[in-house]
């Protein structure tokens, strides 16, 4: 199976002594300085040429490299969007990142049925078809919510849309996810999940009243650890892949900010989410794809041929579980980036708690499908991925009542049902 879930590693450090370093080099010949002082300019014109705005043809093939500048926004009738967006019925205004996203519609949308504010942040790349996104986008306008077309590394347009609206809470989905894919695109993940989460929190940080923050962590945190059920309070220091790396990292840049800026921050530890308008880089939905073409699909088995599990996580147990953390959230105790008190930090893990074989799910699919799989069952690869997933739910389930109720035949006979309606729809349209 491939590109089960986001999972970790981390990559080396070294260390300099530059005063040593600097001692010796005073007493070089010449030669050896200027060859210091030529390597130094050729390394700050490097620098100064990764930073240049990307050209259209880089922009597209690297979603890290996205210029900010393409994103237009501005002007009374976008600025009316946004505050028809916002209004509540409720005192709950939400700013939705990765509103476009799997994760993101579902929460918007729910967000929107209930009464709050919503306003979905989004930049739309190519990391899968943008199509299902522009689908989703269209879907949410439909029920009320407005997605400003933007990149959370870009500080003025957060800074704007905080001007605009006065934020109660953020959901923060926004992430370059996939675990195969840091492997030929490492810094969209340093991008997106690391440089965007600091972002996002300097303009939270600096708000007047300060947000509290809900934000997707992972399961790929518990990277290549073996003690199942997987618990909160395990070690999550043994990544396996460098998305579960950057997840981690994200965790301890949330304890500094809440430590230093009084932030409120809930961490979520998704587990394999699955359903109706899902990830087309998931394993469920290619395979359905691959099965119905007749293409042969490929199951992966661990060392020893041992079972390949994963804990799948219907997408309506995952909303309530985003929709409890948010309540329950306590208010941020800064304001203006200065810390009154401390301030709530949590994590939690949302899954389902019933780890399942992948061929158990080619199975079901099978079934649901009416189709017989052609399998090729091949040993797990060095790329990120790990045997097993399994959730401990307790500290959900006593926190905000979170309890999953959707089994994996039941969710996916309804992911298959909208997967065949909805492709079935882009042929007709397709052929008109």
């Amino acid at each position: 199976m491939s590109r089960l879930d986001d999972i970790p590693s981390s990559p080396g450090k070294f260390k300099i002594d530059k005063s040593s370093y600097f001692n010796r080099l005073r007493f070089q010949p010449s030669l050896t300085k200027f060859a210091f002082i030529s390597f130094f300019l050729l390394c700050l014109i490097s620098l100064l040429f990764l930073r240049s705005p990307p050209s259209v043809n880089s922009s597209q093939s690297d979603p890290s490299r996205r210029s900010l500048r393409t994103f237009t926004y501005g002007g009374a009738a976008w600025e009316k969007r946004i505050r028809a967006s916002a209004r509540t019925r409720t005192s709950v205004t939400v700013l939705v990142t990765g509103a476009a996203g799997f994760v993101g519609t579902h929460v918007s949308s729910a967000l929107k049925r209930r009464g709050d504010g919503v306003i979905g942040l989004d930049n739309f790349n190519d990391y899968y078809d943008p199509s299902l996104k522009r689908a989703r986008q269209a879907l949410l306008e439909r029920s009320g919510v407005f997605i400003v077309e933007g990149d959370i590394n870009d500080v003025e347009l957060l800074r704007k849309l905080f001007k605009i609206v006065t934020f109660t809470h953020v959901m923060h989905l926004a992430a370059q996810a996939g675990v195969r894919y840091a492997m030929e695109n490492p810094s969209s993940y340093v991008h997106s999940n690391i440089a965007g989460l600091v972002n996002l929190l300097e303009v939270c940080k600096a708000a007047n009243p300060q947000p509290a923050i809900v934000w997707a962590s992972s399961s790929s945190v518990y990277g290549l650890n073996t003690k199942v059920p997987f618990s909160e309070k395990d070690r999550t220091d043994q990544p396996a892949s460098l998305y579960a790396a950057t997840k981690k990292a994200g965790e301890e840049i949330a304890h500094t900010y809440n430590h230093i800026y009084g932030l409120s921050l809930t961490g979520l530890r998704f587990f394999t989410v699955y359903g109706p308008w899902g990830r087309p880089d998931m394993a469920y939905f290619f395979f359905t794809k691959d099965i119905l073409k007749g293409k042969s699909i490929s199951i992966f088995e661990s060392a020893n041929h041992g079972t390949v599990a994963r804990d799948f996580t219907y997408i309506d147990d995952i909303v309530k579980g985003c929709l409890g953390a948010l309540d329950t959230a306590e208010k941020s105790t800064g304001s203006g980036g200065k810390k009154r008190g401390p301030a709530q930090l949590r994590v939690f893990n949302l899954g389902n708690t019933s780890p399942v074989p992948v061929s158990d799910l080619v199975s079901i699919l099978e079934r649901q499908l009416k189709v017989k799989a052609k399998r090729n069952v091949i040993k797990m690869p060095r790329n990120g991925d790990v045997p097993f997933t399994h959730a401990n739910i307790s500290l959900a389930q006593r926190e905000f009542g979170y309890k999953p109720t959707t089994d994996l035949q039941t969710g996916l006979k309804k992911f298959v049902r909208w997967y065949l309606s909805y492709y079935a729809g882009e042929k007709k349209a397709a052929a008109r």
